[in-house]
């Protein structure tokens, strides 16, 4: 794969759902909750994702503020998104953006502006096409 691209390797076996996840010399765990077959050892793919842009967005908006100096201490992010039962054409994700600090309001507006220019929310708002291939 070429250096211009951001790479996971994700593998499973027999055992119920749970997958390694590797990325970047990092691995993890994405699996499924007990009561859907899974061992609950993970967090479910929909999570990862929702963690992916919860962590985006959050790394944009604390190197805007830095860079700023802003009076930022902190940042907590609540997102959420229909389960896939619900998901018919399109998929809305709500994301809550809780400010630890002093700052104006106008900082704050701007640090909204900022989390969405996090690459994960560019990527998902973008129309997405999916390759997939078989590897023999």
């Amino acid at each position: 794969m070429s250096e211009l691209q951001i790479t996971a390797i994700t593998e499973i076996d027999k055992s119920n759902y749970k997958t390694k996840v590797y990325a970047g010399g990092h691995f993890i765990y994405a699996d499924e909750p007990t009561e859907m077959g899974g061992t609950d050892e993970g967090m479910a793919p929909g999570a990862l994702l929702l963690a992916s842009l919860g962590s985006c967005t959050a790394i944009t908006m604390r190197m805007y503020a830095d860079r700023k100096k802003y009076k930022l201490d902190g940042i907590k992010i609540e997102l959420a998104f229909a389960n896939e039962i619900q998901i018919e054409k399109s998929t809305k994700i709500t994301r809550n953006i809780e400010f630890i600090g002093e700052l104006t309001e106008e900082e704050k507006a701007r640090l909204l502006v900022i989390a969405d220019k996090c690459p994960i929310h560019k990527i998902l708002s973008n129309p997405i096409k999916i390759e997939t291939t078989a590897k023999n």
